[in-house]
């Protein structure tokens, strides 16, 4: 029988170490080293076993002309914006990691997804709760129709999804057992963290831990085809707890945020072996669970009775969807000697860079200014559309004088003042369109510069009037004269 070989890494940077180090000696940090089993006994057998097919077949190199494709099937689910953030419906054998903050609503809404899925199998795994605990969520969670709210506990019974089973286990053993017997469509585990092999001698939760049993889950994921939804706690950094491999080994990484004091979430993806990487999925937390926001930008979008100074309206774009959001500015004269620099929901660098276009492009002297900045919603922005937005938001509050209300905007700016142009241009000024904008500003780079060159853009089917402008003076010129 072969030993057991066991190897000490650092979780910050990788060094390995024959043995446990209290400080590392690459990156010098203190309490990292955790250990890793890097050659099992001959004993240990793997949960998952292998089928009989699989374990005798031989892979051999074929030519990519001689490769037949077959186009992938997609099962679709009520929820449309989960259908959007995945890449259009769930793939047969992905391996699917969502992570968030505790509290933000995962498992909510993996529940919520398994209580609403007709004709479809679902095992949902808790280690974290009992029976009785997820009963009364399911009691909670209602859908569209009151389904779980019946006031007749038999037809209440029959009325929740039949296919929804529960099963509160650790131990990936037994969860292979009952997979066995049941033969779900859909398995969640909720928490990757609380699960435990037996051929792992470490606790739960630790790094050999967590690689071990998303190394077994994946193996029954991709030899049955069957999607899996792991559900994973994240550290006080904001990363996804356990090893960074963990990330890798998956199809999927989904990341669930959103502010405690905002009743919106947001459902991004990091990661996606079969869709976009930047889609986003919006969802709005009720008592009786998460509402899908299907047009985000009437909610990202404050009614206003008056108009304000410092507040004006970005296009921005989150995968393959437009967004109309509200930007807002304050800027006022510093009271102590350094001015103050804040953002919320925006990079501070880029801010500080807007800063220095215009005070020395446009001449407005905001050295000692208080500026702070801030996008509604609680959702953070990227897009360097919204430079246009912003620094009109900015002077808008330094000089006083509100921007109308029907008035957006969409263009980057560049260091010289210029207004660079964005993609995908029709998609944003088709938004303001449809949301009843009056004009929008937008970057003359974005124009055909001949005409043959038709198909950058056709003002000529939009009934908003476009603005097209090249510098930043132009703007200001027309905003206020």
């Amino acid at each position: 029988m072969a030993k057991t070989k066991i190897a000490y890494f650092c979780q910050s940077c990788g060094y390995e170490s024959p043995k446990w180090l209290g400080k590392c000696p690459s990156c010098q940090q203190w309490n990292t080293f955790v250990e890793e089993i890097l050659e099992k006994s001959s004993a240990s057998v793997p949960n998952w076993k292998s089928s009989p097919a699989s374990s005798q077949r031989a892979n051999k190199p074929v030519e990519v002309t001689d490769i037949t494709f077959k186009e992938e099937h997609r099962l679709l689910t009520p929820d449309k914006e989960f259908n959007r953030v995945l890449g259009g419906g769930i793939v047969a054998g992905s391996l699917v990691l969502i992570g968030g903050e505790p509290g933000i609503g995962k498992s909510t809404l993996m529940l919520q997804l398994a209580l609403n899925m007709p004709n479809v199998k679902v095992l949902y795994v808790s280690g974290e709760e009992s029976d009785h605990q997820i009963k009364m969520r399911a009691e909670r969670l209602a859908s569209e129709k009151s389904e779980i709210r019946s006031p007749n506990p038999d037809s209440h019974r029959d009325e929740i999804n039949k296919g929804c089973y529960i099963l509160t286990e650790t131990s990936t053993q037994n969860i292979f057992k009952q997979i066995e017997e049941l033969q779900p469509d859909i398995l969640v585990i909720d928490s990757i963290q609380t699960l435990h092999s037996s051929h792992v001698e470490s606790t739960p939760g630790s790094v050999s831990q967590v690689r071990e049993c998303t190394a077994e889950l994946l193996r029954f994921a991709k030899e049955t085809s069957t999607p899996v939804f792991l559900i994973g706690h994240i550290t006080k950094d904001g990363m996804i707890a356990g090893p960074k491999i963990l990330e890798h080994m998956v199809d999927t990484v989904l990341q669930f945020e959103g502010d405690r004091h905002h009743v919106y979430r947001i459902l991004r993806t990091i990661k996606n072996r079969f869709g976009s990487s930047s889609e986003l999925g919006i969802y709005e937390m009720l008592g009786e669970g998460l509402r899908e926001v299907s047009n985000p930008s009437e909610i990202l979008l404050s009614q206003r009775d008056e108009p304000l100074s410092g507040v004006t309206i970005s296009a921005t774009l989150e995968g393959m969807r437009p967004m109309l959001i509200e930007t807002q500015a304050l800027v006022s004269t510093s009271a102590y000697g350094t001015p103050q620099r804040t953002a919320t929901g925006f990079d501070t660098k880029r801010m500080s860079m807007l800063l220095a276009v215009l005070e020395k492009r446009c001449g407005f002297k905001l050295g000692a200014q208080d500026v702070f900045l801030n996008i509604t919603g609680g959702i953070r922005v990227e897009d360097p559309a919204i430079d246009l937005g912003l620094a009109a938001a900015i002077i808008s509050s330094h000089e006083d004088i509100p921007i109308p209300a029907k008035t957006c905007f969409a263009g980057e700016i560049g260091l010289s003042g210029e207004i660079r142009a964005v993609n995908r241009v029709e998609q944003r000024i088709a938004e303001a369109q449809k949301l009843g904008f009056d004009q929008i500003f937008i970057s003359k780079y974005n124009m055909p510069t001949a005409a043959k060159d038709k198909k950058r853009l056709d003002l000529s089917r939009y009934t908003i009037d476009v603005k097209v402008v090249g510098r930043i003076e132009e703007v200001f010129g027309l905003l206020f004269g």
